[in-house]
């Protein structure tokens, strides 16, 4: 992270941080740079996108070691958590079961938009929208390229099996 960024400050913040999550209200955050951030951070989701390319604000949490995990832009506070924790998974037979947060906190842990994780799986964006919003699991095949995808890239998760 550059020094000389605006979001230098916040970057210094939450790398001092020894939380594994935290919670800052919008308010706070720009107390913690000394500027308002702009209008799009109150009322865009995607402002506070985990993309760090071409996103100055994005890099100040993402090399501190976090992800916005939770924008609840209502009542104007941020989540950031920081990746790397061992989830549990359930499994049938050599199958994981792929659910929306285990989804979700791989691409997070591979940096890459739901467009790009759709790409890799030769899918559509919105499919892994609706997995992350758990309208839907993957099927099996699906789950088996994310399992794939999660063992090459170093994904921390345990498993168990499903009790029924």
């Amino acid at each position: 992270m550059n020094a000389d960024s605006k979001y230098y400050p916040l970057y210094t913040f939450l790398h001092e941080q020894p939380l594994d999550e935290l919670s800052l209200t919008i308010a706070e955050i720009e107390s913690l740079l000394d500027i308002s951030l702009p209008a799009s951070a109150r009322t865009r989701r995607a402002w506070w996108s985990n993309r760090s390319r071409g996103a100055v604000q994005a890099k100040a949490w993402m090399e501190a070691g976090y992800h916005v995990e939770i924008i609840d832009l209502e009542n104007e506070r941020i989540t950031f958590r920081k990746p790397g924790i061992i989830y549990n998974v359930k499994r049938v037979g050599d199958t994981v079961l792929w659910d929306a947060n285990l989804i979700k906190s791989l691409r997070h842990h591979m940096n890459w938009t739901q467009i790009e994780l759709a790409d890799k799986l030769s899918m559509r964006q919105q499919t892994i929208s609706e997995w992350e919003n758990g309208l839907y699991e993957p099927k099996h095949s699906s789950s088996k390229l994310l399992t794939l995808i999660a063992e090459q890239a170093g994904f921390k998760y345990k498993t168990g099996s499903n009790p029924d």
